[in-house]
């Protein structure tokens, strides 16, 4: 690729990652739409994915959109996270850097959840959130390899 056509590409992601994380930062603190009305007081989750088996198990009570987003809507939101962040950052990214950003970004929504009231500090979330940053990353690496490979063989 041109190097004129990387900058453009990269001007672009960076602007898409910025627009992300705003995006994120007012649907999971701000959204009255996933109930962030605010609580009287300080709600936790600290037991390792507590709240996802009780998904699965009471997911037949609860309606299928609040079963769908919070079993896989916290996978598929920080996937964009994971393929922008290279690109975002300048640098080539490890795996284990998204890994680390991909965790920081979401204890900081989640601590901020938890200060102002306006959500739950939940590690089922960390750990889904998470998963979805490292698996956005595994998407933009292996596609990022087969252009190099498919450009190579030209």
């Amino acid at each position: 690729m041109k190097q004129i056509d990387r900058k453009k590409l990269r001007a672009v992601c960076s602007v898409l990652f910025v627009l992300y994380i705003i995006c994120i930062v007012y649907f999971l603190i701000f959204s009255d739409m996933f109930g962030r009305g605010g609580y009287d007081e300080r709600r936790y989750n600290l037991h390792p994915l507590q709240e996802i088996q009780r998904f699965i198990t009471y997911g037949d009570q609860m309606s299928p959109m609040s079963v769908f987003l919070n079993l896989y809507g916290n996978i598929i939101a920080f996937i964009p996270f994971g393929m922008l962040l290279r690109w975002a950052r300048n640098k080539n990214t490890t795996f284990v850097q998204a890994l680390l950003y991909s965790l920081g970004f979401t204890l900081v929504i989640e601590t901020v959840q938890y200060i102002t009231k306006l959500g739950v500090f939940d590690i089922d979330d960390i750990i889904m959130n998470t998963l979805g940053g490292v698996i956005g990353y595994c998407i933009y690496y292996v596609t990022a390899k087969l252009i190099r490979r498919y450009h190579a063989k030209k």
